[in-house]
C-alpha cells in the first residue's frame, strides 16, 4: 500500500485531485446519508454535513501527506504554522478586508450611490458574528485553495500556471449549484477570479504561510455580513444595479470588479516589491 501511495506523488496533478476528491467523498457519503434521513431541518443538515466533510478533509491531509508525500507535517508545509509572525499576518489580513470593504462602501455612499441607516439588529452581535463566520470561511476556504490545492498544483506547473489554474478553480467550484442560480450569479465570476489571484500573490507575499490570506478573505466576509446581516445600507438607485451589484451582492457590479482589481494590483505589486 505504501509503494503505491509512493507511486502516486509521481502522477500528473489531475490525476492525484481526482484519487484525493474521490477518497473524500468515499469516507463522507456514509455518514451524509443517514444525515439526510433522519435530519428534517435543512438548515441543520448542510451545517452538519459540510462541518462533517471539512473535518475529514483535514484527516485526509494528514494521510495524505505522511503516506503520499512522507511529509508527516504536511499543513505546516501547506503554511498553517502557529507562529507570532502567522498570527501579526492573520491579523493583517482581516485589518485589510474589513477596511478594504468599509472603503467600497464608503465611497458609494459618498458618490450618492446608497444611504447608511441605523442598524437593525444590536449591531455588536452582528460585528461579533460576522468575525466568527469570516473567520471560519478564511480558514475553510484557504486551506483547501491556497494550501491544498495549489501545492498540488505547483507539484506540475509553473508559478503562473498554477496561479491562474487555481484562481479560475477557486472562482468556478463556487458555481456548483443548480443552473437557474448558475445564471443568477455569474456576473461575480471575474470578480472571484481576482480575489483568487489576490489570495495567491498574498501567500507569496508572505513566504507561503498562509496567515495573510485567511486574514483577507475572512475580513472581506466579516465586512460584508456587519453591512448585509446588519442592514447598514441602502440603495439609492441612481445607476443601474449592474454598476452597484446584481442582487446587492458588490461582487456582482462593476465597483466591485474595479475594487477587486485595485486590491490585486497592490497585493501583486507587493509580492513583486518584496519576493
Amino acid at each position: 500500500m505504501k509503494l503505491n501511495l509512493v507511486h502516486l506523488a509521481q502522477r500528473p496533478a489531475p490525476i492525484r485531485l481526482g484519487c484525493f476528491i474521490l477518497t473524500l467523498l468515499l469516507l463522507w457519503l456514509p455518514f451524509t446519508f443517514p444525515i439526510y434521513l433522519l435530519v428534517h431541518d435543512s438548515n441543520l443538515v448542510s451545517i452538519v454535513t459540510m462541518v462533517l466533510l471539512y473535518v475529514e478533509f483535514i484527516f485526509l491531509l494528514k494521510l495524505w501527506g505522511k503516506y503520499v508525500y512522507q511529509e508527516p507535517h504536511i499543513l505546516r508545509h501547506y503554511g498553517l504554522e502557529i507562529s507570532r509572525q502567522n498570527g501579526v499576518d492573520l491579523l493583517r489580513g482581516l485589518a485589510i478586508g474589513l477596511i478594504s470593504v468599509l472603503t467600497l462602501f464608503g465611497l458609494q455612499g459618498s458618490l450618492g450611490l446608497l444611504v447608511w441607516q441605523q442598524p437593525h439588529s444590536f449591531l455588536l452581535k452582528v460585528v461579533l458574528e460576522g468575525l466568527i463566520v469570516g473567520s471560519g470561511v478564511g480558514f475553510a476556504e484557504e486551506l483547501l485553495f491556497r494550501g491544498w490545492l495549489l501545492n498540488e498544483l505547483q507539484r506540475n506547473y509553473s508559478p503562473r500556471v498554477a496561479l491562474w489554474t487555481d484562481g479560475i478553480l477557486f472562482a468556478g467550484l463556487h458555481f456548483i449549484k443548480p443552473l437557474e442560480a448558475i445564471i443568477h450569479t455569474l456576473p461575480q465570476f471575474p470578480a472571484l477570479v481576482l480575489l483568487g489571484l489576490t489570495q495567491v500573490w498574498g501567500k507569496f507575499w508572505r513566504r507561503g504561510r498562509l496567515g495573510l490570506p485567511i486574514g483577507l478573505h475572512g475580513g472581506l466576509v466579516w465586512g460584508y455580513y456587519i453591512i448585509n446581516i446588519g442592514e447598514l445600507i441602502k440603495y439609492s438607485g441612481r445607476v443601474p444595479d449592474w454598476v452597484t451589484g446584481v442582487n446587492n451582492n458588490p461582487l456582482q457590479g462593476v465597483m466591485g470588479v474595479l475594487f477587486m482589481s485595485l486590491l490585486a494590483f497592490w497585493m501583486r505589486g507587493r509580492t513583486i516589491k518584496d519576493g
